[in-house]
This record gives structure tokens, sequence and C-alpha cells, in this order.
């Protein structure tokens, strides 16, 4: 087993709100765990604490809870580490807010039978086969909401973990049921990728490769290469700002199982 992962943040005079953990439990196979936080307009969000202290607090108990509960499904994981992320700071914080801390998820988990994965909002999970076909899962109800409604804060807050909207980790558990589930036969995946979209706009924004193009990048040049190379194409003053800004925090993780 191979795991290579990287991340890094979008400005340096401002924290990292990624979290990126693999794991490999001692029971067998392996987890990985991809948060990225949702950096919320200037203004109040209700919480004393902040989206890194958020993503620490919610990928931690991900991490835990998807190695050690091999009985727990994970929409069930993410909706307990939701809930105890919640109560960890609801006596402190506002948590009805709309822009309360929150993230978009990608979990995968593997044993010698099944790759178990889970998708929630924006961030991207690569499937590859034995024969190397790569299969993206995407959460894309975000891509579905025109570029322009995005521009207003407001329109955006109206669609934020709504119907019609798009739907992020952030207090409500009931957000587990949202997200994109399935699982493989083990024997029908070689490797596995998971980014959030500060790195995968290497693919969707900027259009250097397709996703298995992205995925070779990772296999051959590592994770900390390929936000490299996301960075170099966002120096470009030439380029416009990709999704209202130039660069974002960008984590990957690469796994060959």
């Amino acid at each position: 087993m191979r795991i290579d992962l990287a991340s890094a943040p979008g400005h340096q005079e401002r924290p990292n709100e990624d979290w990126v953990s693999a794991s490999i439990p001692a029971s067998g196979g392996g987890v990985l765990v991809v948060l990225d936080g949702v950096t919320p307009p200037r203004g109040d969000d209700g919480c004393v604490h902040g989206v890194p202290w958020f993503t620490a607090r919610l990928g931690g108990r991900l991490t835990e809870l998807s190695g050690s509960r091999r009985d727990m499904p994970l929409d069930q994981v993410l909706a307990e580490s939701v809930r105890a992320t919640a109560e960890a700071h609801r006596d402190t914080c506002d948590l009805s807010h709309v822009r309360t801390p929150q993230a978009t998820v990608v979990v995968v988990r593997w044993d010698a039978e099944y790759v178990e994965h889970l998708v929630l909002s924006d961030s991207v999970l690569l499937l590859q086969a034995p024969g190397g076909e790569v299969t993206a899962v995407l959460d894309d109800r975000l891509d579905r909401i025109p570029r322009e409604v995005l521009c207003s804060v407001a329109a955006t807050d109206a669609l934020r973990n709504a119907e019609g909207g798009f739907f992020t980790a952030a207090a409500d558990p009931a957000v587990a049921a949202r997200a994109v589930t399935g699982r493989t036969p083990r024997g029908r995946v070689r490797a596995v990728a998971a980014l959030t979209d500060g790195a995968s706009r290497w693919t969707d924004t900027f259009g250097q490769g397709d996703w298995a193009d992205c995925l070779a990048v990772l296999r051959k040049e590592g994770a900390q290469r390929l936000i490299g190379r996301v960075r170099a194409i966002e120096s470009d003053a030439a380029r416009p700002s990709a999704r209202f800004k130039r660069h974002d925090d960008a984590s990957a993780v690469y796994a060959e199982l």
C-alpha cells in the first residue's frame, strides 16, 4: 500500500482551512478523509472558534469513527461526527446561523472486500480500476447554481443547506443523507484519490487534463507536485481568477490499495 498526501494554504498569512488524513487501522484496510472548510463572507457567522477549529474537530472524529466502527455505514459516521462536533460548541456558538462553520467532505474506507465512499459538496473522489479507467465521484449540486447567483452573499445563503441548493457538513447531522455514497468490490479498485477544489481545479477549471491525467500526475509526481502545478497556473496574471479567488487552500491524497 502506498499513500501520498499534501495540503497548502491559499495564502501564507491565513490559516489552511482544509483537513487531510489517512489511517491504516489495526484491523486492516484503510481510511482517507478530506475536508474543505468553507470560508465565510466577511461578517458574523455565529461561532467564536472559526473554520480551522471546526474542520480539525470534524476531520478527527470522521477519521476515528471510520476506522474504529466498521459496522457503521459512512453516512452514519458522518451524521455522528457532525453531531459530536456540534455538541462541542453548542453552548458557546449560534449553530442556527446559516454560515456556521461548515465543510465539504470526502471519506473513503476499504477492507479486503469493499471500497466504500462518501462525497458531500464539491470536493472530488477518483476511483481507478485495475485496467486504468478512472471514475470521478462528484456531488455537482453547487455546480448547477449559476455563477451570477453565487456572486450574491444573500442568494448563496438562501441556497446553503436548503432544497434546490447545495449541502455541506455544518451543524445538522441530517445532512449526511444528502451525501453521495457507494461501495465497490475491492478487486475493482487499484487506486483512489481525493482532492479539494483548490487542487481539482487543475482539471475542472484550468482544463490541463482529464481526471485520468490528474490521477496520473498524483501517481507519478505526487500530491505536492500537483498542487505546485496549480499554483503555477494561478500565478499567471493574464488568467482570470478561478471561482472568485485566485488562490485557494489546496489538498490532495492518493492511495494505491
